[in-house]
């Protein structure tokens, strides 16, 4: 029998809507709908929230590993295990598992691992790599930086069965070829650790390049003169940005900026790595960010709620805009209706958090957490 759960006495957050003195109704696995309290059916379980308020489960297209699990380090079902459950400890209700630049045979590693898993909250892989431009490689070794090409890309994904969802490459080194067959293959493609100039990124754009990654870190900058990929993701009406706002690896004051010319296209992502001291990429926590031991900027300390929390407290950016940059622009851009939202047949993936942007309650598929 399916478990039904009405979670009433909060704010409900739900895209574009708020809605107060009502409630929202679980069943099962997915969303029932929000209701006035006087049609809670009498079967439904009442969860009191307090005054918290209630949004969709957070949505993260970008993070490595969390606590001392790294995933390309371990290449493990129990790491993919302990990551997924400690994203959802944070309000994380699904994810790109993401591995930056590595040899083919660990990316396929990686891919056999986790098509022998049953992920809960995972939705595929990210690749960010190997196909960058090594002047703007930044924490990527730069002798694992190869070029593209269709054989490379087939021996990657053939037998991947379609869990590498998305990667991230430098659009003025990958070839029409390349770039046609990560499409026939499904991938999301996105720029990034590029160097190329505003007429390179446009032209990406308008053959089908659908997204940037970090939006001002290990790319071009925009210059007067040639505004490089930035003034491309701006000047362009399609382009999605995701964007890394810790206050670290993007000034506060820049997000704003960028919060302006993108409004709903720039979206969230942690880029969270975990402390290892193994293998190829040893992450050093240094109290809020991480560093490789050159001390390089290697990744964020981030969860997706402080995230949201920074843009409102940090970026002026509204609390109900900040969680659609966690929730639904990710999820139209991954073109999957079923999460990012609280409408009726959507999946129970819920988050309760509150003002203090503490996580209460998490929900996924229904069942609490």
């Amino acid at each position: 029998m399916n478990h039904k759960i009405a979670l009433v006495n909060g704010i409900i957050y739900n895209e574009y809507n708020v809605v107060k003195e009502q409630c929202l109704l679980l069943e099962g696995a997915h969303i029932v709908g929000v209701v006035p309290l006087d049609r809670i059916p009498e079967d439904y379980e009442q969860l009191d929230v307090a005054g918290d308020y209630i949004c969709p489960g957070l949505i993260d297209l970008q993070v490595y590993g969390a606590g001392d699990q790294l995933f390309s380090a371990e290449l493990t079902l129990e790491s993919l295990d302990s990551i997924e459950n400690q994203l959802l400890s944070q309000g994380c209700t699904s994810f790109y598992l993401t591995l930056a630049t590595n040899t083919l045979d660990v990316f396929k590693q990686a891919i056999g691992v986790f098509k022998q898993s049953n992920p809960k909250v995972a939705l595929g892989i990210h690749l960010e790599g190997p196909f960058l431009n090594p002047l703007k490689r930044g924490a990527h070794p730069k002798e694992l930086v190869i070029p593209a090409s269709p054989d490379l890309i087939e021996n990657l994904l053939c037998d991947a069965d379609g869990v590498v969802k998305m990667m991230t490459i430098a659009p003025e080194l990958l070839g029409d070829l390349c770039l046609d067959l990560l499409k026939e293959y499904n991938v999301l493609v996105s720029v990034g650790h590029s160097a190329a100039n505003f007429e390179e990124a446009f032209a990406s754009f308008d053959k089908g390049i659908s997204a940037v990654t970090h939006l001002w870190n290990a790319m071009s900058v925009l210059h007067h003169r040639d505004i490089g990929v930035p003034g491309a993701v701006f000047n362009h009406d399609r382009v999605n940005a995701s964007i890394i706002v810790d206050g670290i690896h993007v000034d506060y004051e820049t997000v704003k900026l960028s919060k302006k010319l993108l409004g709903d296209r720039l979206f969230l992502i942690t880029d969270a790595v975990a402390s290892c001291r193994k293998g190829i990429y040893q992450h050093i926590l240094e109290k809020d960010h991480y560093v490789l031991p050159d001390g390089t900027l290697s990744g964020s300390a981030l969860t997706l709620l402080k995230a949201v929390q920074n843009c409102v407290q940090h970026a002026d950016i509204s609390l109900e805009e900040a969680l659609r940059m966690a929730t639904l622009y990710p999820s139209r851009l991954i073109q999957n209706p079923l999460i990012g939202n609280l409408n009726e047949g959507s999946l129970a993936n819920v988050l309760v958090f509150d003002q203090d942007f503490e996580v209460r309650r998490v929900f996924l598929k229904g069942k609490e957490v």
